[in-house]
């Protein structure tokens, strides 16, 4: 048995509505049934989803507050005013004021941008930057990706004679800012139609609508904040995604041209993973360990030599980066280990001093990926009292409603529901801990501490063809909301199985039902080559996708999570030294030993305490087997012993191991012929001398010694004859006796076809043989 990593939760596949949708739009009932999961359900939203070319917008008036914005805006490029862009340090936040500078720049405005620094200003509007604003004469500040829960800036910049504009998309609290207009597709008294948008997508409608056309220019820019914010990639964000990435692909920008150079990526390959793994990191980088004005310069630069030189210089820190995020999610795995057990924290809330501010978040998703917890990792200041953190969440806890009722814990605080950043005193960190724990307490079960995977259908292995997985490309650009498809098999049988790579970390399989086959690959998963006995039944789930090799393309499977339903047998006969395997056991295992002097004989002390010594039928039958891995180190003297231990329930695994230091195999086992001759040589000895003559008697005949004193005992304890003193001699016989009533003779029969059965059988003669005696298949 091998248990899921997570729950499996199959969507309903609704057959009539697919095959009505695949007839109409001539697809796969596959894809139709995808479309249908993702809330497509007739033929004309369907056709659009898939085949539109990407360039529907709605109108940008329609978000509120548009129309005061442009008039503003338009006034201030005329009258030559000074305006400030003020952005973000994130993907997003430098993609959002890299679209605001080159729409106002190509409108002739004079206009700066400002991004402020994590580690000494923090997040969003701050006064000490508007107050630098007012010094400079800047008339008017257009907040880009920032700016919803600016209430006391907003303030501070009508105080000033600053005019405001906000442009955001992140969650609005209870009360907004008292600005000139505020730009948000959730702005509680507007009515967008799509509530979305990134904070790129929010600038690029104000670019829309400045320009009074669609900006199609800047949709390269778009793309990279939209997919990297990771907002849901439907509706509007997917006409962003699917035009911006055909922009990406044939943009002329050095920037983004030099930094796909150093990510050692082809510009015609461009798509959403580029963004979200090479392009998306080096840009938060930036923002992450220094001031992000560098990320800016690099998309908006047009010189070559410039652009060469920030990528460089980015992907260089982007590096830092991944060090200083791999240190720190080593010391917070083992404060957690140490200080918060999952049993008492629902949620986990850790921080230290000297931890890098702008990259626990990256800890915080690690964290929640390791745990499955809501997780707040802090870094402290402790001259200032203050910790800065970063949070991410599981589904079923939303972290904006939770932290909302700890606002008097949280002078500083914004994000999502599923992921937020704040700022407090030290001294209420643990006060902050108590009240999640006590919240997640009432709002969370213990079923939903473990991950969920959603797959989107459950598919046969023969359904698994080229021209389907050609056919789901039509979904793409993947994303939130239109995740790529997740498809279980059930039930297929194990072909092969290795470990693969430098470190032998990966897993490569193949698996075959009903004539067809499939391989696959499970990244980080080398470790199940050890958990899945050969020609096991197992199910899978995974993304599908193509392995082109030597110009033969062929279908894959990329591994996600394995599941075995059943027990598992791992043939362990002969696998020696047993030193080399033993500590690689799952836990929950239990080693059983038949004779005593085996431990000696394996030398594994190290596994003392967790052996266990069957020497009655009575001991073994009371051994708790069930969900148990049962190690079975040697054999025992008869299998009555053996069946009583499996019997009863069924085990999650065994491992026969079956050391034997006297095998019987091997040696002669008397045939009746054999006894019939020695019977007759005693007969005509009357007495013979086994001390000093029974080696040459062996010899003689071809025999071990073994034998001769084996059929010497079971003539005794036949009363065929006495042995004294090393001389054996024939006794009177009254009646007949067969060989079988000699103790002896028994025993040696069932060692022997113990060994036949357990020891030398092939391994599926073994799996059969547990499978009987334990009632499986019945």
């Amino acid at each position: 048995m091998l248990k899921s990593k997570t729950r499996w939760i199959v969507r309903e596949t609704k057959h009539e509505m697919a095959k009505q949708l695949s007839g109409d739009l001539k697809i796969s009932p596959l894809l139709a049934s995808l479309l249908i999961n993702r809330g497509m359900s007739d033929t004309e939203s369907a056709r659009y989803f898939l085949f539109e070319k990407g360039e529907s917008f709605h109108d940008p008036f329609l978000l509120k507050g548009m129309d005061v914005a442009v008039e503003r805006i338009k006034r201030a490029i005329e009258n030559n005013e000074q305006i400030l862009i003020f952005g973000d340090y994130d993907a997003d936040g430098v993609s959002s004021t890299s679209v605001m500078m080159t729409v106002l720049t190509e409108l002739g405005a004079n206009v700066e941008f400002y991004i402020p620094n994590r580690f000494t200003e923090g997040y969003g509007p701050n006064e000490g930057a508007f107050r630098w604003a007012h010094s400079i004469g800047v008339d008017l500040i257009i907040t880009v990706d920032t700016g919803i829960a600016a209430i006391g800036e907003a303030g501070l910049a009508k105080e000033l004679g600053i005019d405001l504009i906000i442009t955001d998309h992140h969650e609005p609290g209870p009360e907004l800012p008292e600005a000139l207009a505020i730009i948000h597709p959730k702005h509680p008294e507007g009515d967008y139609p799509f509530p979305y948008l990134a904070g790129v997508g929010v600038a690029f409608k104000v670019a829309h609508a400045l320009y009074g056309k669609v900006p199609y220019h800047l949709l390269d820019l778009v793309a990279i904040g939209t997919i990297a914010d990771l907002v849901p990639l439907i509706g509007e964000n997917r006409s962003i995604a699917k035009a911006g990435l055909k922009k990406l692909q044939q943009t002329s920008r050095p920037g983004i041209r030099a930094m796909c150079k150093v990510a050692d990526t082809k510009m015609e390959t461009i798509n959403e993973e580029t963004i979200g793994f090479m392009l998306a990191p080096r840009l938060n980088a930036v923002g992450r360990l220094d001031s992000a004005d560098p990320a800016v310069e690099l998309l908006l630069t047009q010189d070559e030599e410039s652009a060469k030189y920030l990528a460089n210089e980015i992907d260089q820190i982007n590096k830092e980066r991944q060090a200083i995020v791999q240190k720190i999610t080593e010391e917070a795995i083992e404060m957690v280990e140490s200080q918060f057990p999952l049993e008492e924290n629902s949620v986990l809330v850790i921080g230290k001093e000297g931890w890098n501010s702008g990259v626990i978040g990256i800890v915080a998703s690690r964290l929640v990926e390791k745990y499955y917890r809501p997780t707040i990792v802090l870094s402290y200041d402790v001259e200032a009292g203050l910790a800065k953190g970063s949070a991410r969440s599981i589904a079923g806890f939303d972290l904006f409603k939770n932290l909302s009722s700890c606002r008097e814990l949280l002078p500083h605080f914004g994000g999502h529901p599923m992921a937020a950043g704040m700022t407090l005193n030290i001294h209420d960190v643990e006060e902050l801990r108590e009240r999640l724990n006590r919240l997640a307490s009432e709002q969370l079960s213990d079923e939903d501490f473990i991950p969920l995977t959603e797959l989107d259908a459950s598919i046969e292995l023969e359904d698994v063809q080229l021209s389907t997985i050609e056919e789901l490309q039509l979904l793409a650009p993947f994303g939130m909301k239109n995740p790529k498809p997740k498809i279980l098999l059930e039930k297929v049988s194990l072909v092969s199985m290795r470990k693969i790579g430098t470190n032998q970390t990966h897993l490569k399989l193949q698996i075959e039902r009903n004539g067809s086959s499939l391989d696959g690959i499970g990244f980080g998963m080398g470790e199940y080559a050890d958990q899945i006995a050969p020609n096991t039944t197992l199910s899978c789930i995974g993304e599908l996708s193509i392995n082109e090799w030597n110009n033969i393309c062929k279908p894959q499977i990329f591994l996600q999570d394995i599941k075995v339903d059943h027990w598992q047998l791992f043939d362990m006969r002969g696998n020696k030294p047993i030193q080399k395997w033993i500590h690689h056991l799952p836990s929950k295992r239990l080693f059983i030993v038949f004779n005593e002097e085996t431990m000696n004989a394996l030398a594994v002390s190290s596994i003392q305490e967790e052996c266990v010594y069957v020497n009655s039928l009575e001991k073994a039958k009371q051994l708790p087997v069930q969900d148990n891995n049962l190690i079975f180190l040697d054999l025992p003297s008869s299998k009555e012993w053996l069946e009583a231990v499996i019997s009863k329930d069924l085990p999650e695994r065994i491992y026969a191991y079956f050391y034997q230091n006297n095998l019987q195999f091997f040696h002669t086992i008397p045939t009746r012929n054999h006894f019939k001759w020695y019977y007759a040589f005693l007969m005509k000895r009357k007495s013979f001398d086994l001390k000093r003559y029974g080696s040459e008697l062996a010899k003689y005949k071809g025999w071990t010694s073994d034998t001769v004193s084996f059929m010497s005992k079971v003539f005794f304890e036949l009363d065929f004859v006495t042995i004294e003193n090393g001389f054996i001699r024939l006794n009177q016989v009254k009646q007949k006796r067969d060989l079988s009533e000699s103790f002896t003779y028994q025993q040696k029969q069932q060692q022997f076809e113990l060994e036949n059965e357990l020891l030398y059988s092939p391994y599926h003669e073994l799996k059969n043989w547990f499978d009987h005696r334990m009632g499986v298949g019945l």
